[in-house]
């Protein structure tokens, strides 16, 4: 690419230099023609007055007034030969004899001859003083100078050429080496960032950068998903093994104990199962909604007594604060989803109380989970609704899968509403989900 650009800079260079020079020869020419037909134009009109009253024939005049270039012609009907004493390269509808006669100067160009011709009165005899020359290019235009300095400018184009080139192919070449490393794998491959090398080449260099962070960070995020669903595998099928070998040989203590042991474990791993296959039903779009109106504080009052008993067994004050009347577009059984989601991640975190509350934002209508705990930290926040995030804070308890938030943000996001997370001034969190108000169009009657 550098030699490319290099070559295509040179011969741009080259292009502009032949078009201005035969630019310049042209001008030249045509101005040289000019001025060199008014310069013998009034040249023909100072001798034609001269010759009036000199008594001498025609070709004593042009002896005397050395005309090497020009003629001293007559115009009267009697002249014997006027075809012969006419200079070369001219003939007499160049001249314009029927303009002399009426006593006008003649001037003009016949290739790269220039001519002019004034009358003369002598006597009865009419004259006229001829006049030409020839003019070609400018002298020392192209002289051996004006190649020495196209010689010079060209290459002075070719060194500026292949520093601008490699300038512009060096970050490129960088950023091919640091991407073929993260297709390979190496994710902690960079492109250095040179500001100097203009906003457009620094702006791709931090783009890619952004993205290795970006797949960087989600790989060691998915890994550490990956170790904590083999632990939360791993955790309920040991005992499930153990109590079932215990059973099957006759040595658990109390057989119904360890039945109900083996069942709960069952149901822990058949919701983390389930919630596993929903996370990627929600990821591929492949899930089911009904959006319409939904009345809010019905499915708030309904999700959250669901949860009263766990958290009375947990010594958490659970409490309902919603507003009635408030009707938003949702499917409410998603939105119950979402809402039994927010509820059992607060309470792995809430100390002594949850509130699950609803009402107006503006033109929207708005949910909440509000738990006691110790909260989340600015670096956190960012990424709390994120598939395989983990957060910093130690929970209390455990509760659910730990893939609750992120299939809230992928429910809210399909029902039209948006989520987020605020950390309260006391500690603690508040779990926000703002949903469309439902309009219904009235019809008249």
């Amino acid at each position: 690419m550098t030699r490319r650009l290099t070559l295509t800079m040179v011969a741009v260079v080259t292009g502009a230099l032949l078009v201005a020079t035969l630019g310049t020869l042209f001008v030249t020419r045509l101005q040289a023609r000019d001025q060199a037909r008014r310069d013998l134009g009034d040249q023909a009109q100072r001798l034609a007055r001269r010759i009036e009253t000199v008594p001498v024939g025609l070709a004593a005049l042009r002896v005397a007034l050395r005309l090497e270039d020009g003629a001293v012609i007559c115009l009267g009907p009697t002249c014997p030969a006027r075809q012969a004493v006419i200079p070369a390269g001219l003939t007499e509808d160049d001249l314009d004899l029927e303009r002399l006669r009426t006593g006008r100067v003649v001037t003009g160009t016949k290739g790269s001859l220039v001519y002019a011709a004034a009358p003369s009165e002598r006597g009865d005899a009419l004259s006229a003083v001829v006049l030409t020359r020839r003019v070609g290019a400018a002298p020392g235009v192209l002289g051996p100078w004006f190649f020495v300095l196209v010689a010079l400018t060209v290459l002075g184009a070719a060194a500026v050429a292949t520093n601008l080139g490699r300038r512009l192919t060096r970050p490129l070449r960088e950023a091919q080496v640091a991407t073929g490393r993260i297709a390979s794998g190496d994710l902690a491959a960079r492109v250095p960032e040179h500001p100097a090398d203009g906003e457009e080449l620094a702006g791709l260099a931090r783009s890619i950068n952004a993205m290795a962070e970006g797949l960087e960070r989600s790989r060691r995020l998915e890994r550490q998903f990956l170790l904590s669903v083999s632990h939360d595998l791993r955790t309920p099928l040991t005992s499930i093994r153990g109590f079932a070998e215990a059973l099957s040989e006759g040595r658990a203590p109390d057989p119904g104990h360890a039945a109900a042991i083996i069942s709960a474990e069952a149901r822990r791993l058949e919701r983390l199962v389930g919630d596993l296959l929903e996370l990627a039903k929600l990821d591929a779009r492949r899930f089911s909604l009904d959006v319409r109106g939904t009345d809010v504080a019905e499915v708030v009052a309904d999700t959250a007594e669901g949860f009263r008993p766990a958290a009375d067994a947990a010594g958490v004050a659970l409490t309902i604060d919603d507003e009635h009347g408030l009707t938003a577009a949702a499917d409410p059984d998603r939105l119950a989803q979402v809402l039994a989601n927010l509820i059992e991640n607060a309470l792995k975190f809430a100390s002594r109380s949850i509130v699950v509350g609803s009402g107006r934002a503006g033109p929207g209508v708005t949910v909440w989970v509000e738990d006691d705990g110790p909260g989340i930290s600015p670096a956190d926040l960012p990424h709390v609704f994120e598939p395989f995030w983990q957060s910093s804070r130690s929970p209390l308890r455990q509760v659910g899968t730990g893939l609750g938030l992120a299939i809230v943000a992928e429910l809210v996001a399909a029902m039209g509403g948006t989520v987020r997370a605020d950390p309260l001034p006391a500690g603690g969190t508040r779990m926000v989900v703002t949903l469309r108000p439902w309009r219904m169009a009235t019809v008249p009657d």
